[in-house]
């Protein structure tokens, strides 16, 4: 009777431990809270086919998810180019144009900003219902080889009342929601970030309300 109830408790444990084992492999690690690259090396996604062209995608895709998939198989995130969009280089006169999304489609590797602008505006063409708009995230700032990185942009978009977000350059390819609110969704993405999140707005576009307000001041009156 002893020996069997040791070989029970034996067998417990081996089971205890690989139910923690298994959980453990189910938790995704920490996300990087100074970048917003994807957390791992990109690799190709096995099988799936893209439209030859963004013409042809536009004309086949049919919603948020055609779209996602497209990202999580293609795009590559650009440190460089972080680097020289950051306020820092910006603060000093470095202006760099966003990539279009037919540009885009063809060389797809980028930052933030560029996988956002390539969801939102391929969504507004294909699915406008969803009321697709970009989501600024304000983090606390961090410094990375001395440029100041503080903002971080995702398209957001609307289905049966609930709110979704995706083109994410931290998780390409991922959809989060459904959220009841932005800010349930804020409040979930700090914690994955592990970053401060001091302001957020949803905006129709990704360009600073400032510029867009001076070219209409430099603009001549009409006649």
């Amino acid at each position: 009777m002893t020996a069997l109830r040791a070989l029970l408790r034996h067998g417990r444990a081996v089971v205890a431990l690989g139910v923690l084992a298994t959980a453990c492999a189910a938790v995704p690690p920490a996300a990087d809270p100074a970048s917003d690259a994807p957390e791992g090396p990109h690799a190709a996604a096995p099988g799936y086919k893209a439209p030859p062209t963004y013409a042809e995608a536009l004309r086949g895709w049919r919603s948020a998810e055609d779209v996602n998939a497209w990202i999580g198989a293609r795009f590559e995130y650009d440190m460089a180019r972080a680097m020289r969009l950051s306020e820092t280089q910006r603060s000093r006169g470095g202006r760099l144009p966003i990539h279009a999304p037919d540009a885009f489609y063809e060389s797809p590797r980028g930052v933030c900003v560029d996988l956002a602008r390539f969801g939102v505006e391929t969504l507004r063409a294909i699915d406008p219902a969803a009321k697709p708009a970009y989501l600024m995230i304000e983090f606390a700032p961090v410094s990375v080889a001395g440029n100041t990185l503080r903002r971080h942009w995702v398209a957001a978009y609307e289905r049966d009342g609930k709110h979704y977000f995706f083109a994410d350059s931290k998780r390409p390819g991922h959809i989060a929601g459904p959220y009841a609110s932005t800010q349930a969704f804020i409040d979930d993405y700090a914690r994955y970030r592990g970053r401060e999140i001091v302001a957020h707005r949803e905006r129709a576009t990704y360009e600073r309300q400032e510029r867009r307000a001076a070219r209409r001041q430099e603009r001549p009156a009409a006649p």
